[in-house]
């Protein structure tokens, strides 16, 4: 069976390929347009991360490339090509998508709901009737702070948080039609928060919890401009529920229970799972991760305050961040557990590890690769 990745080149997407090459002697990547640069990319990723010499090699006659527009329909692609494309396949995995927390709504849908739209067209296409493996966001269940959200619930009651939110939704809205009116069947993988111990690299994707980072970067110019302080630091009363928790997962094991996933024989409809850490980080960890990281002592306060120091306005342009340390749910997955028992468990994610992931060094720290013939590889 052939198989077709989109994302190829983002932080999950690589780690997902590289989970693919493990089962898969080639897999087409469904590279944006224009960017002429996926393979090497792909191959610094392998590099970086310490694959042997052989298997980056031999990663040119592995993949093969195709360069898609996702905006588009039929990807931006000639007819012929298109059919051509999609008459070779047996599954595709769609993992390209923005992860914009800040971003506006059009646009979101543009990349998450129109691009989820035109992989979806390439899938009626293929005379193989190939499996499509979603990759949507656990988030999908919205502004909903307190209780359980399953794995089977899929509704707007509660709203989102941000368009990203909503465009992610409304992708699984648009999946969940389609598999109606084809009869085909689909899975959709929702992973939580996706972090690693690999610290960054300009050569490497960004995760989503490098906006610490960002905040990091900009709070140590504006730490010195006066303000309230204690414990002789800058003092930053920042919105979030001391019994809040976020669910982090490292973004290998999550790739790793993805693929799979995928071995399972899908049930003719929608499969949907949660892909969640089995313990969540608790807020006040996170807090912590920003006092070792800034030089800030942060105060968890229930509604934003009405005179904002001049570093606290500055976390006001980071708003992807601060409305999840207000949440209290958790993600339930029970159907992962049932199909991978005791295996779907995770490692700890502990300040440490977040630490890692997050402060820069001059290298990036080196582990095996795995291939056909090779160990499987823990990137965490």
């Amino acid at each position: 069976m052939h198989v077709a990745l989109t994302g190829a080149t983002g932080f999950l997407g690589l780690r997902l390929l590289r989970r693919l090459l493990t089962r898969h002697r080639s897999v087409t990547v469904l590279a944006h347009a224009g960017s002429g640069d996926a393979l090497r990319r792909i191959t610094r990723f392998f590099e970086l991360t310490g694959a042997p010499e052989a298997f980056t090699a031999g990663l040119a006659d592995r993949l093969r490339v195709v360069e898609t527009e996702l905006e588009r329909p039929r990807l931006g692609l000639p007819e012929r090509a298109f059919r051509e494309l999609a008459d070779g396949l047996g599954a595709i995995w769609h993992s390209a998508g923005s992860i914009n927390l800040e971003g506006d709504l059009p646009e979101l849908r543009r990349t998450n709901v129109e691009g989820t739209r035109h992989v979806l067209e390439l899938a009626a296409a293929g005379r193989g009737r190939p499996v499509v493996h979603h990759v949507s966001t656990a988030f999908v269940a919205g502004g909903r702070r307190e209780g359980v959200a399953y794995e089977d619930e899929l509704d707007d009651a509660y709203g989102f948080e941000n368009a990203y939110e909503r465009s992610k939704y409304e992708a699984e809205k648009l999946i969940h039609a389609w598999s109606r009116e084809h009869a085909r069947p689909v899975v959709v993988l929702r992973p939580s928060i996706l972090v690693t111990d690999l610290p960054p690299h300009p050569e490497l994707p960004s995760h989503p919890l490098q906006v610490v980072e960002r905040i990091m970067r900009d709070a140590r110019g504006t730490a010195g401009t006066g303000g309230p302080e204690r414990d002789g630091r800058p003092h930053v009363r920042l919105l979030g529920h001391p019994h809040g928790r976020l669910n982090l997962l490292q973004v290998d094991h999550a790739a790793g229970l993805m693929v799979r996933l995928a071995d399972r024989a899908p049930s003719g409809g929608v499969d949907t799972y949660h892909v969640v850490h089995d313990r969540d980080v608790p807020v006040p960890m996170v807090v912590a991760l920003l006092e070792r990281l800034v030089p800030v002592s942060v105060e968890l306060v229930g509604t934003e305050p009405d005179d904002p120091s001049a570093l606290e306005s500055l976390l006001d342009f980071y708003p992807g961040l601060a409305v999840y340390l207000t949440h209290r749910r958790r993600f339930d997955d029970t159907r992962v557990r049932a199909v991978l028992g005791p295996s779907a468990a995770s490692d700890r994610v502990d300040l440490d590890y977040l630490c890692s992931g997050l402060a820069a060094r001059n290298h990036v720290r080196a582990g095996p690769a795995a291939g056909p013939g090779l160990s499987p590889a823990r990137y965490s």
